[in-house]
């Protein structure tokens, strides 16, 4: 926790989550335009695609997750001189990836900035918790700069599902 009600800054982790790609059993991915109605079209496209999915009782843990990454990336990742009311080709990137046990979200942004969780004594803030939600929510995430002719990080969320 922060002292006397002041802002700390923690860097993240950065990695991978510890799953083969080869072995996903189901895969899904949108583009999402750098608007905040975005945060609404993932959370409608991750119903949509959780409901064809086995995800037991996670479904809201990852919705809310979803909803989260996004708008940090919208948020934070994307640059000052975006314009958000446009359609844009889809600056931030949403993937679903499910194995036997376990679901990846992954949100992709145009930024190279590690995420960064904020802690503060001021529970009644309105903004400033969303990573703490998504480490609240979700059995483990983390984050990656994008490699090759990619450009950008992911930050990933992981859970772990019953068999």
């Amino acid at each position: 926790m922060g002292t006397n009600g002041s802002t700390m800054l923690q860097p993240l982790r950065q990695g991978l989550p510890p799953l083969d790609p080869a072995s996903v059993s189901n895969a899904a991915s949108c583009a999402l335009p750098a608007r905040y109605e975005a945060v609404r079209e993932a959370r409608r496209f991750t119903r949509r695609t959780l409901e064809g999915w086995d995800t037991g009782d996670r479904f809201d843990d990852v919705c809310l997750v979803v909803s989260e990454l996004v708008t940090n990336a919208l948020r934070h990742a994307l640059p000052a001189d975006t314009v958000r009311h446009q359609e844009l080709n889809g600056p931030v990137r949403l993937h679903l990836m499910r194995w036997t046990e376990r679901l990846v979200c992954a949100v992709r942004d145009p930024s190279h900035d590690s995420p960064v969780a904020r802690e503060t004594d001021d529970f009644a803030a309105e903004s400033g918790r969303g990573l703490f939600l998504v480490e609240s929510f979700s059995d483990g995430w983390g984050w990656h700069p994008l490699a090759g002719t990619l450009d950008g990080k992911v930050v990933w969320a992981l859970f772990r599902l019953k068999p």
